[in-house]
């Protein structure tokens, strides 16, 4: 299974405002943080503000900041939800599939298997779980 950029991009800005929870952070923090672009994850940050993981501000003393504490933020809710339009195999996709054997493929049943235990592991994860290790996160992410 492999997980879109934008999933991955979701996952870090969250992990990061996590290890900055006291404050609100600006899109430039996130992105230097990373090495990511910053127009990039403006489209992230966008998502995560739709679907009430977090909370942007603007003006002066703005920026972005959880919504909710950590331990709330489920990471299978958060990776089903930014993975919604993404399918592990074409057959998975209500709208195109070209595949021939699909009326009778054994292997879709083993794919929606091993794709459901994958999100039940991450079910077992908040965004706290993630950083348990704050400080040394707070140190990696310090932009020199």
């Amino acid at each position: 299974m492999r997980l879109t950029k934008f999933t991955d991009y979701s996952l870090r800005v969250l992990i990061y405002l996590a290890v900055h929870h006291d404050k609100h952070v600006s899109v430039g923090d996130i992105a230097a943080a990373y090495g990511i672009s910053k127009n990039h994850l403006m489209k992230v940050i966008l998502f995560l503000s739709a679907t009430d993981f977090v909370i942007t501000t603007r003006g002066k003393g703005g920026g972005i900041k959880l919504k909710v504490n950590p331990e709330h933020i489920n990471i299978g809710e958060v990776t089903r939800k930014s993975e919604v339009d993404s399918v592990l195999v074409e057959c998975f996709s209500s709208t195109i599939s070209d595949c021939r054997i699909e009326s009778s493929c054994l292997l879709r049943d083993a794919f929606r298997k091993a794709s459901d235990a994958f999100y039940a592991v991450l079910d077992n994860y908040t965004l706290a779980d993630l950083v348990t290790n704050r400080a040394t996160l707070e140190r990696l992410l310090q932009v020199a």
